[in-house]
This record gives structure tokens, sequence and C-alpha cells, in this order.
């Protein structure tokens, strides 16, 4: 549908201007009237090239959602229209790709659908725990209070997910700094170095002779190894998506030394905030748990909530699954148990979120502390290990000189 631009005015002399679909001018203009403007200037917009490649189009951010999120609560609380405030937020977006997203969903509102079935349609924006609290508040008449909740907690999920990125960025930098050192002094520092002992005659030091020998080999094999590794890569990610390959990684990741207890507290953080957040917000809980389920991301907890979910359907209670999967630890579990004996499973689940929000704060600067010193230790003893293995000859020749 064509796209058309607009500037137009207020009652009150105010001059605004945007863009809208509609199927012809005409419409365009009518659709402006609609909304009491006076229409100073209208014209098609130019179509984009590549507006239909996807990698080419401008992706909706986590910050892109939360400003709607609570720009579209306030004006539900100020008594705005559905519609009108759909409008307003579509014609403001700066994001092009969400621009195109709220116009859709204006146009779907407008046809009949509930706000819910309009969101629906975009999964890549709005996944099933926004529709899911959207349907919910719109069949409550407390949309506003929904969408303040969603806001609050996409923020906080992605605050976490940006301390774990932090943790994880930190060390890969070291590691892939590290070994473009290496890989330059092997290939272009070494070789000058063994020109150098040649001219000397004499047989070379054991450790030297080793790295002389590696250097051989990363030039003569450079191209094999980076093909190597990138199949390796390859090969891992074609296993992860095979259903026994992502269940053997995602128990291998839960096991792991020092990052394994904080995907633990990872985890329970998110799975307590998710669901306290669609059971306040008046969810089924059978409902809540499915969508905590896939949002858990990864399989071993996914099977754990799924048994809690038959749990539940079956007249049992959340505590007991958890308590025989092994993965919470007893004192979440015991609060859960406390909260549904007394009815405020909600806030006690909000309650144990904030608890290992700061757990993993703690935990992400305990591993930062901990990584820093064994990076170091590897960074000095890999590349001071190359440089005195390429000085031993020079030493020797040296001692030679002088005795």
């Amino acid at each position: 549908m064509p796209v058309f631009k607009w500037v137009a005015e207020t009652k009150k002399g105010r001059t605004l201007k945007g863009e809208l679909e509609a199927a012809d001018e005409k419409i365009a203009r009518l659709q402006l009237r609609r909304r009491n403007l006076n229409v100073v200037k209208l014209k098609a917009k130019e179509k984009d090239l590549f507006e239909n490649v996807s990698f080419l189009q401008t992706k909706v951010t986590h910050k892109d959602l939360v400003i709607f999120t609570r720009q579209f609560s306030t004006m539900i609380d100020a008594g705005l229209p559905l519609i009108q405030g759909l409008t307003i937020l579509a014609e403001q977006t700066e994001n092009k790709t969400f621009k195109k997203v709220l116009q859709q969903i204006t146009k779907d509102v407008e046809g009949g659908s509930s706000l819910a079935e309009a969101l629906k349609k975009h999964p890549k924006v709005f996944d099933d725990l926004y529709v899911n609290l959207i349907a919910a508040g719109e069949a409550a008449g407390i949309l506003d209070n929904i969408l303040q909740r969603l806001a609050l907690y996409i923020e906080k999920a992605e605050k976490l997910k940006s301390r774990i990125k932090g943790a994880m960025t930190y060390p890969a930098i070291v590691v892939a700094i590290a070994v473009l050192v290496i890989g330059v002094i092997m290939v272009f520092v070494i070789p000058v170095f063994q020109e150098l002992f040649e001219s000397f005659g004499s047989a070379l030091p054991a450790p030297t002779q080793m790295v002389v020998d590696m250097s051989n080999f990363v030039k003569s094999k450079v191209l094999f190894i980076i093909l190597a590794f990138a199949l390796m890569v390859w090969l891992f990610r074609l296993y992860r998506r095979s259903d026994k390959g992502r269940k053997q990684t995602d128990a291998l990741a839960l096991r792991l030394p020092i990052f394994g207890s904080l995907l633990k507290k990872v985890a329970v953080a998110r799975f307590t905030r998710t669901l306290g957040t669609m059971i306040s917000s008046g969810v089924p809980i059978l409902d809540s748990l499915e969508i905590v389920a896939k949002t858990s991301g990864n399989v071993i907890l996914e099977e754990v909530i799924y048994d809690v979910r038959g749990s539940i359907s079956e007249g049992q209670t959340i505590a007991d699954p958890l308590s025989e999967a092994g993965v919470f630890p007893p004192m979440v579990v015991q609060m859960i148990a406390v909260g549904e004996a007394t009815g405020a499973l909600d806030s006690m689940l909000e309650k144990i979120a904030e608890f290992y929000d700061q757990e993993v704060d703690v935990a992400v600067e305990a591993l930062t502390s901990l990584l820093e010193p064994m990076l170091l230790l590897f960074l000095g003893g890999t590349i001071g290990g190359l440089v005195v293995a390429l000085y031993l000859p020079i030493f020797k020749m040296a001692g030679a000189i002088g005795g």
C-alpha cells in the first residue's frame, strides 16, 4: 500500500507532519480530516529500493520497545483512544522498521482486531509474553497498568542480559587480541629471527627450535587452520540445532565450573521475574508457565518448567517438581512453596527475582576479578614464553663470546 508524507495544521494553528498508509491520495486526505487536521501538503513517498531486503532493515531494539510501551501506557492512562495513540506513536518513532509495524497494527485495530491479535502478527517484535500480557490487560480493562509492568519487565530483563554480555565480552576480547598477537609473532616476527639463527650456524636450544617449527607450520598451514576453525564452528552450530546436541550443550553449560553457577542464577532471576509478572497481570498460571518455558533459553530448564506445568495441571504444587529437578536452589523452592501456601506467589516471585538480580551482580564482579589475573597469566606466559625462546640463542651466543 502506498505511503504518503503529509504536513497539516490543527484547529489551534499548530503544524504537524508525518506519514500514513492509504490506498490513494483521496483516502489519505480523508483519514487526516477525520483526525481534525487541515491538510497543507500531501505527496506520495518515494519507494525504498531495499525495503524488502530483510537483512538491510533496521532492527527493533529493546530500547524502542520500552519507549513505545511507556508512552503508550501514558496515553491510555490519559484517556486517549487506542487508535489515536498508536497513530501518534507510529508517526513519531524514528525506527523505520518499527514505524511500519505500528502502522500495520493501527490498521488491524481499525479493522476490528483486538490489540493483542494485531501484535501477535509481529512475533519478531512482540513475543508471546508481551502479547499474552496485553490480552490479559484488555480483558481486565487495566491496559495502562499492564503496559507499565511490561516496560519495567523489559528494562530489568535487558539490564540482566547486558550484565552477562559484559562479563563474557571482556575475556573474549582479551583472548582474541592474544590470539592475534601470537599469530602476528608466528607469521611475521619469528621468520626474521629464524634467518638470524641460521647465520649462527649452531644448533638451536630446544624451546627455540620448537617455536621455529611451530612458526613454519602456522605459515605453511595458515589457510588450513582458518578453514578448520570455521568448520569446527559450523559443525558445533549444526550440532546445537539438533535436539540431542542442544540438550547436551545446555546441560554442560549449567555444569561449567565458574560460568555454570552464574547461568543458574540468571535462569532463576529470569524464571521468577517472568512468571511473577504474568501471574500478577492476570494471565492463567498454565499459560504463564508455557510461555516461561519457551523463553527460558535452556532446554534443561524448559523441561523442568514443563514438568511444573504438568504437576499443576494434575492438582499438585509448583515447588515439588522444582525440588526434584535439582536446578533451582533449595531456598528458592522453599520461598515458592511459602508463596503458594499463603496465596502471595506473585509477590514472592518478585522478591526472589530482586534477590537474584543482586546475586548476579555479585557473581559477575567475582567472575571479572577471577578472570583478570588468569588472563594476565595466560598472556604473560604465552607471549613471554615466545620472547624468551627467541632470545635464548642470542643469550647463548653472548655467553660463548664472554667465555
